[in-house]
């Protein structure tokens, strides 16, 4: 039986968020008791909280919605990569490209240790010159345990104006601490929610049959 890899960040109130944003929060509207046979709450969520993936509209007023997106890249082989190694920004130099010989999604590994607890500001980001030649090799969703493609500060977002020209999809805030570099079947699908410009999702690894 194939092993199956939750790579998704839990979603509760003291989950590190963007700075800025407000916080998640979960509410109960009806509780079970005399009176009440069920549970019943909601949530509020930052739509780029967690593990979640960009949609087109998050850098281009004319992409896609997280409704709107098509499925198909966000489904299917990928390969792990483990860029621990990079300092700061994942570079062209720092990746295997031997290893991604036919791959159309790549996950990129930077963390030693995902920050569960706090927020970092430091992660490591992508150079738009990697997504580019990933653009050209086919590759059609990248993916990161960082929180973003682009540095924390970046105003150009060079990496997802990479992203746009290649007409890739985007993953952000995986954890890939436990997960050895491979090749899998990722299963990362966006909810539909309409005009939004990112989506949470429940990421998951399958090993490769």
């Amino acid at each position: 039986m194939s092993r199956l890899w939750d790579i998704s960040q839990p979603l509760h109130p003291d989950l590190p968020v963007w700075p800025g944003e407000p916080p998640f929060a979960i509410t109960r509207h009806a509780v079970i008791g005399e009176g009440c046979p069920v549970n019943v709450g909601a949530i509020s969520t930052p739509l780029h909280a967690g593990t979640h993936g960009d949609a087109p509209f998050h850098y281009a007023n004319d992409g896609a919605s997280s409704a709107e997106c098509d499925l198909e890249p966000y489904i299917g082989p990928c390969v792990l990569l483990d860029v621990r190694h990079a300092q700061g920004r994942v570079e062209v130099g720092d990746v295997d490209w031997d290893a991604l010989h036919g791959a159309t999604r790549v996950l990129l590994r930077t963390y030693e240790h995902f920050p569960h607890e706090a927020w970092d500001s430091d992660f490591t980001a992508v150079a738009s010159e990697v997504i580019t030649r990933l653009g050209a090799l086919g590759v059609r969703l990248i993916g990161t345990d960082a929180a973003s493609l682009d540095p924390e500060q970046s105003k150009t977002l060079d990496a997802h104006r990479a992203v746009k020209a290649a007409d890739m999809r985007i993953l952000e805030g995986l954890v890939l601490d436990d997960v050895p570099p491979g090749r899998y079947e990722l299963i990362a699908l966006p909810l539909r929610i309409v005009g939004a410009d990112a989506s949470p999702v429940r990421a998951v690894l399958k090993d490769a049959a």
